[in-house]
């Protein structure tokens, strides 16, 4: 049995599925190959809230999966609409890595050294609001793009041909992407959470599969117990799934898409999952945040987290300074 596994096939998602490949190989002892699937959000250009949000990245290969074209799909996990999909199943999330957003500047600068108006490039309107708030002189350029292209834009970063100036001074970027196409030279500074909230799902991966194929959970008869099954079930890390559950369940909560600007961070210490989750404007001119923490160490303790997190959130106004359904 050869396990067909989708992927989009930028550079970061070759690589990030191919690390996955060999994981569940190893896991399985099973032969493995990569099916190219191409997304409308690797065709479309735009912004990617005009798009509809980076869920545009996955429409494509949940269908692969549901017309068995592939076996298993690998998503960045921040990509993925909070809704459930009809006949799949997140079978595993594997160990997390770094969760944090990081800025590339020319010079090694670090945001504090930028100078008045800079250029900072970002596709997310997330990371767009947290700049403005944090510096309001700047002058942030929504940008589209694979890691390199958008580094490129940069002087003296990888990807800037040598003696080309670049139109920008910095762009902010995932840690966690550039760490997996070994592009950490690039970073001049990693934003702690205070700064910056990184989104739901952020340095996550989600490794979807049928529902018939995924692990059978005790007690159900839905799923398997084949190979593929515990194979998926050996790379789940079970510390990552309450936390991105819960963060997830914020945006499910105030019903905003994933390009909305919502950030939200858990994380499991001892015996209990902490939570923090903050809506700001676009324009950086208003933020709202909140935290909370809960013992009850399952998927729906940790779902009910989000719910209350997104509650305190709602309730101190996040509806009204963000675009968001939720009232």
């Amino acid at each position: 049995m050869t396990v067909r596994i989708g992927t989009r096939a930028s550079k970061l998602a070759l690589t990030q599925t191919q690390q996955t490949a060999d994981q569940l190989a190893a896991v399985g002892g099973f032969p493995v190959e990569l099916v190219h699937i191409t997304t409308e959000g690797d065709v479309k250009t735009g912004s990617l809230s005009q798009m509809g949000g980076t869920g545009v990245f996955v429409a494509a290969l949940r269908d692969a999966l549901l017309q068995d074209t592939c076996d298993v799909a690998v998503h960045s996990l921040k990509d993925l609409p909070t809704g459930a999909a009809l006949g799949l199943t997140i079978a595993a999330t594997p160990k997390r890595v770094d969760v944090r957003d990081v800025l590339c500047a020319r010079d090694g600068l670090k945001l504090a050294d930028l100078p008045h108006g800079a250029k900072v490039g970002t596709g997310s309107p997330r990371r767009a609001a947290q700049l403005r708030a944090a510096r309001p002189d700047l002058d942030v350029q929504d940008i589209r793009g694979n890691v390199d292209t958008r580094l490129g834009r940069v002087p003296g970063l990888p990807g800037n041909a040598a003696g080309t100036p670049g139109d920008l001074d910095a762009v902010v970027l995932a840690a966690a992407g550039l760490e997996r196409i070994g592009r950490l030279d690039a970073v001049s500074e990693f934003f702690e959470t205070d700064v910056m909230l990184p989104a739901p799902g952020q340095g996550a991966l989600a490794i979807e599969c049928r529902t018939a194929d995924a692990p059978r959970k005790a007690g159900s008869t839905e799923g398997s117990q084949g190979v593929l099954a515990q194979a998926l079930a050996a790379l789940n890390d079970e510390d990552t799934r309450l936390a991105v559950t819960a963060e997830r369940a914020v945006l499910a909560r105030l019903e905003a898409g994933c390009a909305a600007p919502v950030g939200a961070f858990a994380y499991r210490k001892g015996s209990i999952l902490y939570l923090e989750a903050a809506v700001c404007a676009v324009d950086g001119t208003r933020t709202v945040r909140e935290k909370k923490a809960t013992d009850g160490l399952t998927e729906v303790g940790a779902t009910l987290l989000g719910i209350e997190v997104a509650e305190l959130l709602l309730a101190a106004g996040a509806a009204e300074i963000a675009d968001l359904a939720a009232s």
